[in-house]
């Protein structure tokens, strides 16, 4: 593992404009790059939009497509995650996020958890993935999550068993609610992100669009925190912005050797007892 700089580049796609996304995000890639950043990390749906519905079928992309292709070449300079509609060759489509580095497609991960309360209804229109896998970058172990994904916490807890020592989250959250005068949506996931890090003594990357669709406004709101729990740098709401972030492999360390929660971590009695759990729900 080593230090790196993170770019936590916030921007608002166009429903359903591949080309003009693709365009956008090689932008703020490549001002990433110039800015000294080692990895880019842009947000859910960033080549599509969120709220496609029927749009799906237009806008999905095959692993092999060209614009995949175009952020590929890119990632010889910088690591890259962006998140698409993933169609197989199968017509199966997936809400997906990939890890791109050194030229190649490291990791793929596919939206476990689509939710349909409130405004959402994305399995109607999408497939679940079926895995939460770890991967190895050059900067450590790492787990990728897709907004809805994190709010289970069996999903951040796999990652990290599986060795993880950064989880990156890209996100399309709507602004909603308020909480003692802030947004709601913001107070709720400063408060999973926070937790999550510090329970599993991760660096957390949490990335979330801005802009509207469908009459709804994304807030942003991305930052970055510490394997202690502390946000160390955030990006503001409702503002297209590139936040970076410098991460230090000796923060990681020293929070490991300081609360080893993971070490003392007992995965054969949660085994067990979940084991034991869907026996008795099955009988």
């Amino acid at each position: 593992m080593r230090d790196l700089t993170a770019a936590l580049v916030q921007i608002k796609p166009k429903l359903g404009r591949v080309a003009d996304n693709l365009v956008l995000i090689r932008q703020q890639v490549t001002l990433a790059i110039e800015q000294g950043a080692d990895l880019a990390v842009l947000p859910e749906l960033a080549l599509t939009g969120y709220f496609l519905k029927d749009l799906v079928p237009e806008v999905a992309l095959p692993l092999e497509s060209p614009e995949l292709a175009a952020l590929q070449e890119l990632s010889r300079r910088i690591s890259i995650v962006v998140g698409f509609v993933e169609v197989t060759p199968d017509f199966q489509f997936y809400n997906s996020a990939v890890w791109l580095e050194d030229g190649q497609l490291k990791h793929l991960h596919r939206k476990v958890y689509l939710p349909t309360y409130g405004l959402f209804d994305e399995q109607r229109y999408l497939g679940r993935g079926d895995r939460f896998r770890a991967f190895d970058t050059k900067f450590g172990r790492v787990g990728l999550l897709v907004c809805e994904d994190m709010w289970h916490l069996s999903a951040p807890y796999l990652l990290a068993m599986d060795g993880a020592t950064s989880l990156v989250c890209l996100s399309s959250s709507p602004g909603r609610g308020v909480e003692e005068g802030e947004l709601g949506a913001a107070v709720a996931w400063r408060n999973l992100t926070t937790a999550m890090a510090r329970f599993l003594t991760c660096r957390v990357l949490y990335v979330n669009r801005v802009g509207f669709e469908d009459g709804v406004s994304f807030w942003g709101g991305s930052h970055a925190v510490a394997p202690s729990g502390q946000i160390i740098a955030a990006a503001p709401e409702f503002e297209e912005s590139l936040c970076l972030v410098r991460l230090a492999a000796g923060d990681l360390r020293r929070e490991r050797i300081s609360s080893p929660l993971l070490r003392d971590e007992n995965f054969c009695v949660t085994q067990r007892e979940l084991e034991r759990i869907h026996r008795e729900r099955s009988s």
